[in-house]
């Protein structure tokens, strides 16, 4: 194997890798967090759930999502 296949077969991983990325769906990112904030703001309402929704932000930065 030359050096000039080794380059391609790491660009196509590469490629493969940055497609995954971006099939995620942020909907379905990190639904353990997700469904603990959603409760938490329906019972207490957004002010007292704060805690919950900077972790859920930062699950989804953590995942690649710039939010």
């Amino acid at each position: 194997m030359t050096m000039d296949r080794v380059v391609i077969v790491t660009r196509e991983q590469e490629d493969v890798a940055a497609t995954s990325k971006k099939k995620k769906n942020i909907c379905s990112t990190c639904p353990q967090i997700k469904r603990l904030r959603d409760e938490c703001i329906i019972e207490h309402g957004l002010d007292a759930c704060k805690s919950l929704i900077d972790a859920h932000l930062r699950c989804l930065r953590a995942e690649g999502f710039n939010v």
